[in-house]
């Protein structure tokens, strides 16, 4: 069984050791060590990297470190390394430094969920951007989020001991700890924050809690367990802080805004969009009317069959189009067809530009409504000799071809389909 070192000194960043095991598995050399400072993943902490200085010191990159049901630690290597020789391990410090602090942070923060609004942790993760927690508590307001917050830097701030602590499972049931493992043999770990927290736990932390940093909560969401709640500690809230700030700078330039008159800016601006969109919408529709009218001007004879491919027009103009058809007189039949895409914004748009991206051309079939012919067949038809997808009902049918066919081609097939009316 390997010793762990770790679990009495987070702090240990080299060590000696004997290769027990050397075995191969999928594809990489795993080895088990007779004592380790090398973290594996575990109750929500990922593991720690480093490197093996091998006999004639070559090296082996640790990329990984896991842990077995049996209680075996393998720790998975760039280069083959064997059974029986000694070999010195190196911990990266910074990588161990930063898992430290959001742990520790992350005992923190529990602990202040707890004595503030009694929400316990019922889970823990560290990611590599940012660690969560999952609390059994139905709702959670931003000020109760900003209170934790609060406290748990306060805490930091008075640079608090952290200790650890060897119990056995009835001494720990005497001792209120904040969460006790539901099963347990043996003696359990302890990691004691001075008159704060007590709880037991394997991993790597910090000395104290002035080494934690900063915690910062990042946002709160709705989960299966209850709320989750996400936050970063130490380093990572400083680079997070960094990231946001500059963010919100390169948003603010271009309202021309500071950063706190943002949210104004932004409100400001969706407003005015949704305005300019109605304002669109209601040109669009006149303009479909205009082009409607001219349409069944120009159209002769009973059922009035209308075709028009438009090569510089998208579906929705189209769609319109029929429908103004449709709805101004009985008996009409719309076989229309667009050649463009939607509109997207080029690099050019910021100087009032646009640029139009071709996509797959579009047919619509409409019917005055209640009108005796069937447009959904009518389209399903048409897609299944051009190889393209589309249906809808009697009145009003939609569907999609190929980038690959030309208008024209489809110009001549409402031209054929009108034949047969």
């Amino acid at each position: 069984m390997t010793h762990r070192l770790y679990y009495h000194d987070s702090f240990l960043y080299s060590f000696e050791a004997r290769v027990l095991e050397s075995v191969e598995r999928g594809g990489k050399t795993a080895v088990v060590l007779d004592q380790t400072a090398f973290y594996p993943t575990s109750g929500g902490q990922v593991y720690d990297t480093g490197k093996l200085i091998l006999e004639n010191e070559r090296e082996a990159a640790v990329a990984e470190v896991a842990e077995e049901e049996d209680g075996r630690i393998y720790h998975f290597t760039s280069a083959p390394v064997e059974q029986g020789q000694a070999v010195r391990g190196l911990v990266d410090a910074a990588r161990r430094r930063d898992h430290m602090q959001q742990h520790s942070g992350q005992h923190v923060l529990s602990a202040a969920f707890v004595r503030l609004f009694d929400a316990p942790t019922v889970s823990f993760h560290m990611g590599v951007e940012s660690c969560t927690i999952d609390l059994a508590v139905k709702a959670l307001s931003s000020s109760q989020v900003a209170q934790a917050e609060q406290l748990a830097n306060e805490v930091g701030t008075e640079d608090r001991p952290v200790s650890i602590k060897f119990v056995s499972l009835d001494e720990a049931r005497q001792l209120n700890l904040r969460k006790l493992p539901p099963k347990q043999t043996g003696q359990l770990r302890l990691i004691d924050i001075a008159d704060f927290d007590l709880t037991a736990c394997g991993g790597t932390h910090v000395r104290s809690t002035g080494q934690i940093g900063s915690i910062l909560l990042r946002k709160i969401e709705n989960v299966k367990q209850g709320i989750r709640v996400e936050f970063v500690c130490g380093l990572r809230a400083v680079a997070t802080a960094r990231q946001d700030y500059a963010t919100l700078s390169e948003a603010a330039g271009l309202f021309s805004a500071h950063i706190r008159e943002l949210p104004q800016q932004v409100q400001k601006s969706i407003q005015e969009n949704k305005a300019a969109g109605k304002v669109q919408q209601k040109l669009l529709e006149e303009l479909a009317e205009l082009h409607a009218g001219r349409l069944l001007a120009q159209s002769t004879g009973m059922p009035r069959i209308i075709t028009a491919a438009l090569p510089e027009r998208d579906a929705t103009f189209i769609k319109l189009l029929a429908q103004k058809l449709t709805a101004a007189q009985p008996e009409v039949v719309a076989l229309l067809a667009s050649g463009a895409g939607q509109i997207a914004l080029s690099p050019l748009h910021a100087q009032g530009q646009e640029q139009r991206v071709l996509g797959a051309p579009a047919l619509v079939f409409a019917q005055s409504p209640g009108f005796k012919f069937n447009m959904g067949q009518l389209m399903k038809d048409a897609m299944a000799s051009l190889g393209g997808r589309g249906g809808g009902s009697a009145d009003m049918a939609q569907g999609g071809l190929s980038a690959k066919m030309s208008l024209s081609d489809i110009e001549g097939l409402l031209h054929e389909l009108a034949a047969k009316f």
